[in-house]
């Protein structure tokens, strides 16, 4: 649940460029908009202003004949457009009390009237469906009882085009624009989360057991989360080693009473001496259990990588010599590359005590295999002995537990390989061996993290 939770959580980075992605969504469209409108109201009024020139120009050419009673235009408005028919370019003059006059281009065509004394700006059809810009007035002559209207209209292609290619090399510009800003807040992103990179890689060696402290030489805020983190892990250190040397002191502490113990059953009758030597071996087991797990749960997270072959060449060698006296034969098969973050007298404890109990049930022979799996390393010893029915197993995990009274022992030793292994998050099976008797299965992950304590100090496995 945690793994798939974090797996959904974006990274810093991510959410900042998802920030400024939508932040760029939002302004650009709205910048865009803007600067469009804003153009089409100054291209238009400045393609009015022209307009408003042509008419001005035709109502200055404008003259009544009173005896005619006639429209006269007295100069063309100066563009040969106007006399060619349907050309997109006309203009007219219409009153009611004289003819109406009409650029040759209209032919016989009229465009729409709005009488105004002020210049009025409009779109509308005109002849064959042409899109026109079209500004109308109406005027007064002295000759003239009623008002004159003046039309004039050239075609908005001109304004359209304008338009288009303004918008095109607007969003043109923008979407550059946008990509442009996105790459460089990328860069900017990665270069100003650097620092947490660095200290993100630091507290992975701190993890893999490479160094013991993160690097420093960030910028301030970061500086003193690390200066903080350095003096937790300190303390931490401190704290480990203290228990390590109070746990290596109670082993020195017990052990003379322990061996006087044995020297004073020796004196006692057969039947008491067994029992006496029985407690003392339980005993015995119980402190190194107890040592053991303690000395795992204060190193782990911070331990170097250990060579499996190199680490458990002692162990194997002398369960070995142990099967050779016993008439067994022990076959170890352990890849030289293999490494693994674990502390290597965990290590030795783990293997040891499979292996021990695998040469004590054997009958002829006990088979030790090392081999990579994904994202850890697997430890495998099978035997030839009698086995472990599978409905009583897990019984044989549980501490001080011996399903067989027939040989010495205190029942530890499963049970110690199981709370080791769990305290480096690893996992510990049982199994019907190819061989026919047990087989042991271990599983241990390359950089197991720590786990966390419980309000009485005791390590949660998993």
């Amino acid at each position: 649940m945690t793994s798939s939770r974090r797996r959904a959580t974006p990274s810093v980075a991510r959410r900042l460029l998802i920030a400024s992605l939508l932040l760029m969504t939002v302004l650009i469209p709205a910048a865009g908009v803007a600067l469009n409108y804003n153009f089409r109201a100054s291209v238009t009024a400045a393609f009015d202003e022209r307009l408003l020139s042509l008419i001005n120009t035709l109502v200055a050419s404008v003259e009544h004949e009173a005896v005619t009673d006639r429209l006269q235009l007295m100069r063309p408005l100066g563009d040969a457009r106007f006399d060619r028919v349907f050309s997109g370019w006309y203009w007219q003059v219409h009153s009611d009390g004289a003819d109406a006059l009409s650029s040759r281009s209209l032919w016989d065509e009229s465009l729409p009237r709005v009488a105004q004394p002020t210049p009025q700006f409009r779109d509308g059809l005109g002849p064959r469906g042409q899109h026109l810009r079209i500004v109308s007035r109406s005027v007064r002559l002295a000759s003239l009882e009623g008002p004159l209207t003046l039309t004039v209209a050239i075609p908005r292609s001109e304004l359209d085009a304008q338009m288009e290619r303004f918008q095109m090399l607007l969003w043109t510009s923008l979407i550059g624009l946008g990509v442009l800003l996105l790459g460089g807040l990328a860069i900017q992103i990665r270069w100003g989360l650097a620092p947490l990179r660095h200290l993100r890689a630091d507290i992975q060696r701190v993890r893999n057991g490479e160094t013991d402290s993160v690097g420093t030489d960030l910028p301030r805020e970061l500086s003193e989360l690390a200066r903080a983190m350095n003096a937790v892990l300190e303390r931490d250190r401190a704290r480990v080693e203290r228990g390590r040397t109070a746990a290596g002191n109670l082993a020195h502490a017990l052990k003379t009473p322990l061996t006087v113990l044995r020297t004073l059953s020796e004196s006692l009758p057969g039947g008491a001496q067994k029992g006496i030597r029985l407690e003392l071996d339980r005993l015995d087991a119980a402190i190194r259990h107890h040592l053991a797990r303690a000395a795992a749960a204060g190193g782990q997270g911070i331990n170097p990588r250990v060579s499996v072959q190199r680490t458990l060449a002692p162990v194997v060698d002398g369960l070995a010599q142990l099967a050779n006296r016993r008439g067994l034969q022990l076959q170890a098969h352990i890849p030289e590359v293999l490494r693994v973050q674990v502390d290597a007298q965990d290590l030795q404890e783990i293997i040891g005590n499979l292996l021990e109990n695998a040469v004590k049930w054997a009958k002829s022979t006990v088979d030790f295999r090392v081999s990579a799996m994904q994202d850890g390393i697997c430890f495998e010893v099978c035997d030839d002995g009698p086995g472990i029915p599978e409905a009583t197993r897990d019984m044989a995990l549980q501490r001080g537990m011996r399903l067989d009274e027939r040989l010495p022992g205190s029942g530890l030793g499963l049970a110690i390989v199981e709370e080791l292994v769990a305290l480096y998050q690893g996992r510990f099976q049982l199994d019907a061996s190819e061989h026919g008797g047990l087989a042991a299965v271990v599983w241990l992950p390359d950089h197991p993290l720590p786990q966390p304590a419980d309000r009485h100090g005791h390590t949660k496995g998993v």
